[in-house]
């Protein structure tokens, strides 16, 4: 009951919202209009690129996204040439610090996201949700695809939604994911009605989610540079930020009787846990991995330079692990190269 409250005061809420936003939209395009100069501010919901690209296409010159100052933005390939990715379908590299775009091999492609979905479901639940929350494990963690990355969770289970997080993210696992959805939307396709209204909010408009995991679905999908705004949004939270940071997780779980359960797990970034090291004078802070037959190897990774500055780091769609990090490594190491 409570969950389905909080959604009725969301939605109600969301309404509200988008009112301010569009007359927040227009006072601005008034505002700047009024200064005689001609320029807007576009917004464009399911537009072939995300929302915040729309200022840097050709065809529209003259128009700024003026709400998105401080955010890397690209249209299309950038700098393609200087790395060789091969077969692998999509690469960014996003420096923070200057709100540049470095490198780009089709950052508006949709594709499948494994479990980079992960990053948008723990956004969603770290803004509508106290860490201390308690979630229960209903009948639908039971999930019997083969292959998918599970924690194990028994119908009735418990735990909190703090310890949920760190098992998500660190150790990806798919049962959790639905245990944190239906715990806050009260059912999962509630709960990505929440994901789609977040990943409009920030600009990730060329991107949509039918699930919390990632597990595969046709209507399922992101971007490279819509995985850079989520993961970006993301990282505003300090728990976020700690999590990703872990090479492992110890904790005690309830099950349904109150018995205790010990869980161990390691994360599934080999940079974070040691199997891999990145190039000289670029450390790996933290980041999210995601596999699956449909989607390939994915990872987005937060890093810093020698100097400290912040980057992005997302590729999608690998032939296969090897192939995944040597060419992380490449993108990596192209930070160097600037620095």
């Amino acid at each position: 009951m409570h969950s389905f409250s909080f959604l009725s005061t969301h939605r109600g809420a969301c309404f509200i919202k988008r009112i301010c936003m569009l007359l927040f939209t227009v006072l601005i395009s008034v505002s700047i209009c009024g200064c005689g100069a001609d320029y807007a501010a576009p917004y464009q919901v399911h537009n072939t690129i995300s929302a915040y690209n729309v200022g840097v296409m050709e065809e529209a010159a003259s128009t700024y996204p003026a709400f998105a100052e401080d955010l890397c933005i690209v249209a299309g390939n950038l700098n393609a040439e200087d790395i060789n990715m091969g077969d692998t379908e999509a690469a960014s590299l996003f420096d923070m610090n200057n709100a540049d775009t470095l490198y780009a091999k089709n950052p508006n492609a949709q594709m499948h996201p494994a479990s980079l979905t992960k990053i948008m479901t723990a956004l969603v639940a770290l803004k509508y949700a106290s860490p201390d929350l308690m979630l229960t494990a209903s009948e639908n963690v039971k999930i019997e695809e083969p292959g998918a990355q599970l924690m194990g969770l028994k119908p009735g289970d418990q735990m909190t939604l703090d310890q949920a997080l760190h098992v998500l993210l660190i150790y990806s696992a798919n049962d959790v994911a639905i245990m944190i959805a239906e715990g806050i939307g009260g059912t999962v396709d509630a709960f990505c009605d929440l994901m789609n209204e977040e990943a409009i909010s920030i600009g990730a408009t060329n991107s949509h989610f039918t699930n919390p995991n990632g597990l595969t679905q046709d209507e399922h999908y992101v971007t490279a540079y819509d995985m850079y705004l989520i993961f970006r949004a993301a990282l505003q939270y300090s728990l976020f930020n700690e999590i990703i940071q872990m090479p492992t997780y110890d904790t005690v779980y309830y099950s349904a009787d109150g018995t205790q359960k010990e869980l161990s797990v390691e994360s599934t970034v080999l940079y974070t846990k040691g199997g891999y090291n990145s190039p000289d004078q670029i450390t790996v802070i933290g980041g999210k991995t995601g596999t699956t037959s449909a989607a390939g190897h994915c990872l987005i990774l937060y890093t810093r330079d020698s100097t400290g500055s912040p980057y992005i780091a997302v590729i999608m769609n690998a032939d296969s692990a090897e192939v995944l990090y040597e060419q992380m490594n490449k993108l990596l190491d192209y930070i160097n190269q600037g620095v």
